[in-house]
């Protein structure tokens, strides 16, 4: 195990007042070409009507019943769609409707892909750093590992949902993720996610810097993925607890945020290649992590 530096921050130089700070180029394994922001399309049909959200497919809507920190409004599904609904969720369900396909169309929007199901909630319960990552109730639980996901404005639904994935297949303690400049956590990151969003602690913070100095305090370790970086995942020292951060897409780890962790790590990919999907960089870096766990 590595000795902690005494502070993790890096020395910053002085200013002169007035002067705009300079974001420095760094190669990004998590930008590349990726998905725009969402649009309002998805904005809106995440959103609802007076605050709730709707949820749709069917991964996403019976990870919703079956998690007990989630509140359910209204259930609309086709009868076949029913039918095939787990029936643990189904006895959950609250104020359940038969309605038509094209009935579902009409509310979502005839692109998005709903299955047949489509599921009233209201936004998750806040959770704090501390429960999440180090409530010890969990410990003796073999699903509950010891890596902690740290995104950096994940703007992209489809990339969260993808990592959500990642991150519950790979058995990640909880992520935590700005409330402001991350996707928001409803209808289309639900679907892309595949029910991973009900299935992992999910935790926004005000401050992203603020909450890695939090997680150093926690003895988590703070690693910043970055192409530039000269170390590998594979090359890294074993961690007792992990902090892994990811940057958003195109332009990866913010300097402030990068200046909050003790060391960057890059994937030894191919130099013909430039840079990585953040959600296919997070799942190969969880992959390498788990490995050298089992090592």
């Amino acid at each position: 195990m590595p000795n902690r530096p005494a502070d993790g921050h890096a020395t910053r130089k002085k200013r002169r007042r007035f002067t705009k700070p300079q974001m420095p180029e760094r190669r990004h394994q998590s930008g590349g070409r990726d998905r725009p922001p969402p649009t309002e399309e998805h904005s809106s049909i995440s959103k609802g009507v007076r605050g709730k959200l709707w949820l749709f497919g069917r991964h996403a809507v019976e990870a919703a019943l079956l998690n007990p920190r989630r509140t359910s409004h209204q259930l609309l599904g086709t009868n076949e769609a029913l039918e095939r609904l787990d029936p643990d969720a189904r006895a959950r369900a609250p104020d359940v409707q038969h309605v038509e396909r094209t009935d579902l169309d009409q509310k979502l929007g005839d692109h998005v892909v709903h299955q047949g199901l489509a599921l009233a909630v209201a936004p998750l319960p806040s959770l704090s750093l501390e429960k999440a990552c180090v409530d010890e109730t969990d410990v003796a639980n073999d699903q509950v590992g010891t890596t902690v996901l740290v995104l950096d404005r994940i703007n992209d639904p489809h990339n969260l949902g993808a990592i959500l994935r990642s991150a519950v297949a790979f058995n990640v303690r909880a992520v935590v993720l700005p409330h402001r400049q991350s996707a928001e956590l409803g209808g289309a990151t639900a679907k892309a996610a595949s029910g991973a969003l009900d299935m992992i602690p999910i935790v926004e913070v005000a401050n992203l810097s603020r909450a890695l100095d939090q997680l150093k305090d926690l003895g988590y370790w703070r690693a910043g993925l970055d192409g530039g970086a000269e170390q590998t995942i594979s090359e890294a020292p074993a961690f007792d607890k992990l902090a892994l951060v990811l940057g958003a897409e195109g332009t990866g780890i913010r300097r402030l945020v990068g200046e909050h962790c003790d060391l960057m790590l890059k994937l030894p990919i191919s130099e013909r290649m430039e840079s990585l999907n953040v959600s296919v960089a997070c799942g190969i870096a969880l992959f390498g992590l788990s490995n050298m766990s089992r090592g």
